[in-house]
């Protein structure tokens, strides 16, 4: 009959209604302080959320990646990259330059470039030797990794070798204050030859040393190196 199917209708929805409120306070009560909720993340849709070892060998060799592009401009022999971007084309063997100009979208190979960017930043140079020094660390980490060691493991063996590493150079350290002002000058000619033999002008580094050595020895020893403007 039309009415009994009308009734019996709406004793289902109310009791179908009380059944969800039941589930919603259960649920809520669940919810409540002091209990363990399950992490709530919210991504863009193809973000990749891998973690674990897989992340981290992956994050190693996309720093390799980087690293393999201009390790083979180090050194007096080192080659000259070229570079095509849009309409512009460069033509480098600067780490800085190089680096710069790569269009890199993995996360950790840009922590490696940004490593690079802040070497050029606060030193001037040595932004290809940094990065394949990271990228000789980092391979040597692989390994351990693969094998399953944890990485603060790692960490803190790069840290203790760090201070072996420190301590040696201090052992090693040429110190100048006691030596006689030609010996200084002559080792310090050394070390501005030494500097220029990747530079356009390794032919004329017998000219260009002295003549940066008359340039520092000029200056007052208690001068602050912050002062000094490098062109």
């Amino acid at each position: 009959h039309p009415i009994r199917f009308v009734a019996r209708a709406r004793s289902l929805s109310l009791s179908l209604r009380r059944s969800l409120a039941r589930s919603q306070t259960i649920t809520i009560a669940m919810a409540a302080p002091g209990m363990l909720q399950p992490p709530i993340i919210l991504l863009r849709e193809g973000t990749d959320d891998s973690q674990g070892k897989p992340q981290l060998l992956s994050n190693i060799n996309a720093c390799l990646a980087v690293v393999d592009v201009v390790r083979t401009t180090l050194g007096p022999r080192g080659m000259d990259k070229l570079i095509h971007s849009g309409r512009s084309t460069t033509i480098s063997n600067d780490g800085a330059t190089i680096i710069r100009l790569l269009d890199i979208v993995h996360p950790a190979a840009k922590t490696l470039a940004d490593i690079a960017k802040s070497q050029d930043a606060e030193v001037g140079d040595g932004t290809t030797s940094v990065t394949v020094f990271t990228g000789e660390l980092l391979k040597e980490a692989k390994q351990f990794v693969e094998e399953g060691v944890h990485p603060q493991i790692i960490i803190k063996g790069f840290r203790q070798a760090l201070q072996l590493a420190l301590q040696l150079l201090d052992e090693l350290a040429v110190h100048l204050e006691d030596k006689p002002l030609s010996e200084r000058r002559e080792l310090l000619e050394r070390c501005a030859s030494t500097t220029l033999n990747s530079k356009l002008i390794a032919g004329a580094k017998d000219v260009f040393s002295k003549m940066v050595v008359d340039a520092v020895l000029h200056l007052d020893e208690e001068l602050s190196l912050d002062m000094i403007g490098v062109k």
